[in-house]
């Protein structure tokens, strides 16, 4: 029994013709870049670049509202890559906050360079008399020394105390004070039962740019005990007392200050150069 050959296939020329494309189907679009929030994450970048940079942090406050504006438009348009508008997003609230705090670093630097040009950075140095440099130099001290202006180790007498706008010097310590006392002014009083007083005369120069008044500078006694002690305790007017005299850069003014301290107790003189300057002791 023979078995019948199957159909040949056709051949290409044979085959019927593909059915012509249905015009009204719809065709895939390529999607669209979100043109807002590309642009809002370049505004933000370089406004956040802008609000690191203190002398730009202006440039920075401009654009980083727009590109928080503009990343906030863009989620709400139609269009790939919105994540640029959350990253610009961000950006836009980071940048405001580190450009406040730059701005705020900047105000602060700017204040304490004030503050210090007007009243003086608080730091004090001190010369000591040439011969006190070589008794110093001379005689080495001990490894737990204390530190030379505090109560432990004092400078001595004539000893130059400076700051920015004042320099001291301590000319001399009396420790009878009783008759410049008397002799300074008849309504001064006697020293009261166990206390006497001590009479230190100083020198104040101005060395600050404008003027100052001697009575910036401050002289006072601490005793033994811990106790300090002001001239105007006592309200003792000398004959040299310093007062209210105003200074210009390099004038100088020399005067006396009483102190009224207990008997039994030794005193040393705290000297500050100034209102805010730091204090040293010197031993009378």
């Amino acid at each position: 029994m023979s078995v019948p050959n199957p159909p040949a296939a056709p051949s290409p020329q044979q085959m019927p013709p593909a059915p012509p494309a249905d015009p009204q189907a719809p065709t895939p679009t390529p999607k669209k870049t979100n043109v807002v929030a590309l642009i809002a994450l370049i505004v933000a970048a370089v406004g956040f670049i802008f609000a690191c940079i203190p002398g730009a942090l202006i440039v920075g406050w401009i654009l980083l509202p727009i590109a928080f504006i503009l990343s906030i438009v863009s989620f709400f348009i139609k269009g790939d890559r919105k994540w640029m508008g959350v990253v610009g997003l961000i950006l836009s609230i980071v940048g405001t906050i580190i450009g406040v705090v730059v701005f705020l670093a900047v105000v602060a630097t700017a204040a304490d360079d004030a503050f210090n040009e007007a009243f003086g950075d608080g730091d004090t140095t001190v010369t000591q008399p040439a011969e006190e440099d070589a008794a110093v130099a001379a005689k080495e001290e001990p490894a737990d020394a204390a530190e030379q202006g505090t109560r432990d180790n004092p400078y001595p007498l004539a000893s130059q105390i400076s700051a920015d706008d004042w320099a001291v010097v301590v000319n001399s310590h009396t420790a009878d004070g009783a008759a410049a006392v008397a002799e300074g002014n008849m309504f001064n009083d006697p020293a009261p039962a166990g206390s006497h007083y001590e009479i230190v005369n100083y020198t104040v120069t101005y060395t600050g740019d404008e003027s100052g008044l001697a009575a910036e500078v401050g002289i006072a006694f601490v005793t033994s005990a811990g106790n300090v002690v002001n001239s105007y305790d006592a309200m003792v007017m000398l004959a040299d007392s310093i007062g209210m005299d105003e200074l210009y850069n390099g004038a100088s003014a020399t005067g006396s200050e009483a102190f009224l301290v207990p008997d039994g107790e030794t005193a040393l003189i705290r000297v500050r150069p100034g209102m805010l300057a730091d204090e040293v002791f010197v031993k009378p």
